[in-house]
């Protein structure tokens, strides 16, 4: 491979993946606390050597989409076709005008692609052209008829698994599918076009968890997988106050709510996520929100406390955790907390991307006592439950 050489992903996201079972497209389901296809784009998008990642969806699945993968570098995606075959030519004539020279195509029902996978796909179709990972198939294999009566028994030691990213010389399989799509659309894979065309196609070391989600089992097995790996349970907790001044409104659990009074404070005073952002860090045993967002640095002056609980959201993810659950208590006689719960509960789950059944808002008074009760200002407590993997 030459250093000028120009690698491009297509991500095939268009599919409706009815074996799957209830709760919408497959690709958008979570599994481990986040979306397949934010795993699966995340892979591409992450890897030094891929330049640009083409995704390929339901046009119904838009707004579904862009939430689900915000935060990830990507072309704008195009739509696909009403079969497999099609959605991958609309994502290949898409890439068209960049001229890659080598493309990778990958089901985005794959979340699992490891960085390794992709570099091999890469050099495999610098090499030949043409390439595919593959796993052994370690079960014996029978040939039946519709009615399961048994044909055959093929040889195992010359069968294997076929998974993606397939990997191809880009001219030489846009052309391929370019002519499949005037004369068949039955095709099921990209290696089936390039065979049918004329090509040879060579394999690469898959890889067994680079599986593809199909089935309603195969989300449990997974998500017990996953948990599983996240052995490292962790429990955090956290404490903020602040006091009353001037104003008509305070800010609390990311909400902005009306009030006699607001904050006293460097940024906007958000209690309840600064209580939650310590506890998190606290887990995390990495310090606390004064050490990442100090109030000496006049950048955090007014600063919305929401980009405060997302940074360490994104520590937990950096080391390959997940939240398990979030908690906040808030103390104060005023403003009444009980009837904007589920509001809260809802911002903070919009923030953290946390299901909303995994974090609790609670609220009490100090009954008239203490500078809550003399309503001088609000305190808020926060737990964090988080699991890592044992290597983080």
């Amino acid at each position: 491979m030459t250093n000028t050489q120009r690698t491009a992903a297509i991500l095939v996201a268009a599919g409706r993946g009815l074996r799957a079972g209830s709760g919408g497209p497959k690709q958008y389901r979570n599994v481990g606390g986040r979306a397949v296809i934010h795993r699966a784009l995340a892979a591409f998008s992450g890897h030094p050597e891929i330049a640009i990642v083409q995704p390929v969806v339901n046009p119904d699945d838009m707004a579904v989409f862009n939430a689900a993968v915000s935060d990830l570098r990507h072309a704008a995606p195009v739509n696909g076709g009403a079969t497999r075959q099609a959605s991958v030519l609309a994502g290949l004539e898409a890439l068209a005008p960049h001229r890659p020279d080598i493309v990778l195509i990958h089901d985005a029902a794959r979340p699992f692609v490891s960085a390794d996978v992709i570099s091999r796909a890469i050099v495999a179709a610098s090499r030949t052209g043409a390439a595919i990972p593959v796993v052994a198939v370690t079960d014996t294999i029978k040939q039946v008829t519709e009615s399961g009566d048994v044909t055959a028994t093929p040889e195992r030691a010359t069968l294997r698994i076929a998974q993606t990213p397939q990997t191809f010389k880009f001219d030489v399989i846009l052309d391929a599918h370019r002519r499949a799509a005037r004369e068949r659309s039955d095709f099921t894979d990209d290696a089936a076009i390039a065979e049918w065309a004329g090509l040879t196609v060579t394999t690469f070391e898959g890889d067994v968890a680079n599986m593809k989600l199909t089935t309603p089992e195969d989300f449990v097995r997974e998500e017990a997988r996953l948990a599983a790996a996240l052995g490292d349970i962790r429990t955090g907790t956290g404490y903020d106050v602040h006091a009353f001044g001037e104003g008509d409104h305070v800010w609390l659990c990311g909400l902005r709510v009306p009030h006699t009074k607001g904050f006293l404070a460097h940024s906007d005073g958000d209690v309840g996520l600064h209580a939650l952002v310590d506890a998190i860090l606290g887990a995390l045993a990495d310090g606390d929100i004064g050490s990442h967002f100090p109030p000496s640095d006049m950048k955090w002056k007014g600063a919305s406390s929401d980009q405060f609980l997302k940074y360490a959201i994104e520590r937990v993810t950096a080391r390959g955790g997940r939240i398990a659950n979030l908690e906040v208590t808030m103390i104060c006689e005023r403003p009444k907390i009980g009837p904007l719960r589920d509001q809260m509960r809802a911002r903070i789950s919009e923030i953290s991307g946390v299901d909303i059944s995994r974090i609790a808002v609670k609220a009490t008074t100090s009954e008239r006592l203490g500078f809550t009760g003399r309503e001088e200002g609000i305190a808020a407590t926060a737990s964090a439950t988080i699991r890592l993997p044992w290597s983080a």
